[in-house]
């Protein structure tokens, strides 16, 4: 449990911390000579049942409100010290303000100074602070007047906050880790240090972590929670972590970096959020209006699209954010906004989508989208999400973006009963319907069609709703045809029952033909009327014969009145790619003709071919492959790394992030220790 401090400059808020703790959170020189605080504070206060309560001592001067946003973003219970003798003044109104964008749910107010005022002093202040918090979520705290002086009314404060911390309930550590640093520093004999709350999961000593959103990969040596060498540390916990990595030094860590799972390090370059603007402000947020965005410890700047109607002051609204260095977040995660030159608080709210649109933004979809990934339980909002156009998503990335720990995501399948479509996830009664739909759409098409081998596979795509995106379309297609529904042809989709018959004469001229370009012959079949004339044939009945295998799908025309068996076009295919894999620059004509030993004008042709159906890209005299269209003949070919080529329309869902892994033949008992109050 973290206890944090807020109000106005002066008003005892260390003081206060160092009567309860026994700990003076002041640490800088600069502190102790101006008897303020500067940069956030720490102190620790072990209670008899073996817990550690930890305090964040936040500054209180108007241009230090940055710093005091950094350490707010992680406590559990505010404690607003407010001076009897000052009453309610401008920080106090600030810091308030932050507290209840931050979503913090409870508060206990210290009345400082009391033994400087009397009993009508104290009567007044106490009605002023009564006025300040009626209609926030902290109109029921309760206010003890104290004095760090005499030692009034601390022990009833003390007494207070033990009772809360006891009946709080402590964050949830299932999902993935999460650390907002707020402090890193070198020690001696350990190396780099990060401070800061963990936010969500847990960690251990060993793991492997991500310092986001640089993508900087580490290991965990040791770990010191709550102020003590710990195993593991937990979300609620103050964590000092001592991270070791070739590339891990104090420069390269940025202030209000994120310390996350490997899995979890997926910065936002665009987010959307709910957004409420403070009453206090004059005038409705405009469009395009440059803000700086608080969020952890991480401050930036940013721009904000207005989604909806204007957003008056007092009112909460749709926006998007465009910040102008990717930031390192979680969908719900809160955040405050200060005007540009951050001399005042104008708002705050939560992140609704991290991976918000450019376009199309403010459409009817998009806002029933919003609406239902602003569910606060993450298996509303994946029914609702699912419920809405384009009733699909990708499970593991909506786990990934919730901050939801390993192996969430094959729960919340399971539990729901969603159909699974590679990466995503569908309502059953939706995947039925599309499915279903897709059946019926092949039997009319067939019915109108009977000589066509099937249907084209866009025409098809673009014929359905929901209109999955095409490397979807063609996962679902597999889906669909080892459930035995349907048969792929490359291009072509076809129901099982439907195919394209030749007449017991045109089967013997077929098997007369078929040798011929096959075999040996595979590379450089005869043309129609080479064949005609080898089998005492007319052309029209080659051609016409060659017409209907192709439609079976059996043989495809690459030049004119020249075909090819699918099986050759498919070998081929992976001639090109072997060729292209081998020649990082491409390859030319001259280099495909040796390898199908073969005439230059027909290997032209035959490239020619390839590049009308996009397997290959042609650039000058250099060719590259298209890996995107490999299996368009056929099953995409062995690459020679041993992979296997990405069939078309499936895409990498991988983030392409590299995952470093980090090494270190450190013995993490053996370390010193590190603290919360080492020096930065």
């Amino acid at each position: 449990m973290i206890i944090g401090t807020a109000g106005h400059i002066d008003h005892g808020k260390t003081s206060l911390v160092r009567r309860l703790t026994g700990v003076e959170t002041d640490r800088l020189k600069e502190e102790k000579e101006r008897g303020i605080t500067i940069a956030l504070g720490f102190a620790y206060w072990p209670q008899a049942d073996g817990r550690i309560i930890g305090f964040i001592d936040v500054p209180g001067h108007e241009k230090l409100v940055h710093t005091m946003l950094a350490g707010a973003s992680g406590i559990d219970l505010l404690l607003l010290v407010i001076a009897a003798d000052d009453g309610v003044m401008p920080q106090t109104r600030e810091h308030v303000d932050i507290a209840r964008l931050l979503g913090i749910g409870q508060a206990v107010v210290a009345l400082t100074k009391a033994d400087l005022v009397d009993e009508a002093r104290l009567a007044e202040a106490h009605g002023e602070i009564e006025a300040l918090l009626a209609g926030t979520p902290f109109a029921d705290a309760p206010i003890l007047p104290v004095s760090t002086v005499t030692g009034a009314g601390i022990e009833a404060l003390a007494t207070l906050l033990r009772e809360r911390t006891e009946a709080a309930s402590a964050r949830r550590d299932d999902g993935g880790f999460r650390l907002a640093v707020d402090r890193c520093f070198t020690l001696p004999g350990a190396g780099t240090v990060v401070t800061g709350t963990v936010l969500s999961g847990s960690l251990a000593v060993g793991d492997h972590v991500t310092l986001s959103p640089s993508g900087l990969a580490a290991r965990v040596r040791s770990i010191h929670a709550q102020n003590r060498a710990a195993e593991r540390g937990r979300a609620g916990d103050r964590c000092a972590l001592n991270l070791a990595g070739p590339d891990v030094s104090k420069e390269a860590i940025r202030h209000g970096a994120m310390v996350v799972s490997p899995a979890l390090h997926a910065p936002a370059t665009r987010i959307d959020a709910e957004l409420t603007l403070l009453a206090s402000e004059r005038k409705p947020l405009s469009m395009w209006q440059p803000v700086r965005l608080h969020h952890g410890a991480a401050e930036v700047g940013a721009r904000i699209v207005l989604l909806g109607e204007e957003i008056a002051p007092g009112a909460s609204g749709f926006v998007q954010l465009v910040p102008e260095v990717p930031v390192a977040t979680a969908a719900l995660d809160r955040f405050v906004l200060r005007d540009a030159s951050a001399s005042r608080t104008i708002g705050g709210g939560r992140f609704i989508d991290l991976r918000a649109p450019e376009r199309r933004r403010r459409s009817p979809e998009r806002q029933a989208q919003l609406l239902a990934l602003a569910h606060s339980d993450h298996e509303a909002a994946l029914t609702a999400l699912l419920g809405a156009p384009p009733y699909h998503a990708e499970i593991e990335a909506f786990a990934r973006d919730r901050a939801l720990g390993p192996g969430t995501a094959a729960a919340m399948t399971a539990k729901l009963g969603l159909s699974r479509v590679g990466p995503a996830v569908m309502l059953p009664e939706v995947w039925e319907r599309f499915s279903q739909a897709l059946v019926e759409t092949l039997k009319a098409y067939h019915a109108e069609n009977p000589d066509q081998q099937g249907m084209g596979l866009e025409r098809l795509r673009l014929a359905l709703e929901p209109r999955l995106p095409a490397g979807l379309f063609r996962t679902a297609l597999a889906v669909l045809a080892s459930a035995g529904e349907l048969v792929v042809l490359g291009s072509w989709i076809r129901r099982p029952e439907h195919e394209i018959r030749l007449t017991p004469e045109d089967e013997a001229l077929w098997a007369r033909v078929a040798p011929l370009i096959s075999a040996s012959e595979r590379f450089r079949p005869p043309r129609v009327r080479d064949i005609g004339q080898l089998l005492g044939r007319r052309e029209e009945d080659i051609r016409r014969l060659f017409r209907l295998v192709g439609r079976r799908g059996e043989v495809h025309e690459v030049a004119l009145d020249h075909f090819f068996l699918r099986d050759t076009v498919s070998e081929m295919v992976g001639i090109v790619a072997a060729l292209a894999a081998g020649n990082a620059a491409g390859f030319n004509a001259a280099q495909f003709r040796d390898k199908l030993d073969n005439g230059r004008k027909v290997a032209i042709q035959i490239l020619e071919f390839f590049d009308r159906h996009g397997v290959t890209i042609r650039r000058g005299d250099l060719r590259r492959i298209n890996r995107q269209r490999l299996d368009l003949f056929g099953p995409p070919p062995a690459m020679p790394d041993g992979g296997e080529a990405s069939p078309v329309g499936r895409p990498d869902f991988k983030s392409g992030r590299g995952r470093q892994t980090v090494s270190g033949g450190f013995d993490s008992h053996s370390l010193p220790p590190i603290p919360e109050s080492a020096e930065s």
